[in-house]
């Protein structure tokens, strides 16, 4: 039995280096982390390398629940395709298990409130750049990705890979941005 620690966090600003050390603290052999949205399943390849890899009698351990998704519906699909290898998925806070059958409930229930939470809180920030844009104190975010210089690198002939290392993004934000996807 193995246990696989997965820490994620949302943004580059963030840092999972607290998840890392708590998950190591459980024992965990092996700790894979990536900074990526937990809104879907979609660019989130050390968790699918993770459950490819679980064995029979392996555990996945996260922090929280809102680690592993922030929806209900991918959440259970996660601790299905564990289930399916053998192996049980562990929420450190609140501990929850899937090892019983309570584990299951529990872990149910608390994807719908990591959900129902994910919604309020976009409800509650789209309401304040309403209020914002109404005032005219609404100004956007930030740019985080510099568009034209893509462009122009790729117009250039540079590859993908040179101008996400130039830019400092990730090769799909690259793609996206020269499909017109951004």
């Amino acid at each position: 039995m193995t246990k696989i620690g997965y820490a994620r966090v949302s943004t580059i600003d963030q840092d999972f280096e607290i998840q890392q050390q708590r998950l190591r603290a459980e024992g965990c052999v092996i700790v894979r982390a990536e900074k990526v949205s937990g809104a879907s399943r979609e660019g989130r390849t050390e968790l699918a390398t993770i459950i490819e890899f679980l064995r029979e009698g392996d555990e996945l351990i996260v922090t929280r629940l809102d680690r592993l998704g922030r929806d209900t519906r991918d959440v259970l699909n996660i601790v299905h395709e564990c289930e399916q290898r053998g192996a049980f998925v562990t929420i450190l806070d609140p501990h929850v298990s899937t090892r019983g059958e309570m584990g299951h409930i529990i872990l149910t229930v608390l994807g719908m409130v990591a959900q129902m939470e994910r919604r309020f809180i976009k409800e509650r920030q789209r309401e304040g750049i309403e209020r914002a844009k109404s005032t005219g104190r609404y100004i956007g975010s930030k740019a985080r990705i510099d568009y034209q210089k893509i462009r122009q690198l790729s117009a250039q002939g540079v590859g993908v890979t040179a101008i996400a290392k130039e830019v400092g993004c990730s090769r799909m934000q690259v793609y996206r941005v020269l499909s017109g996807a951004s």
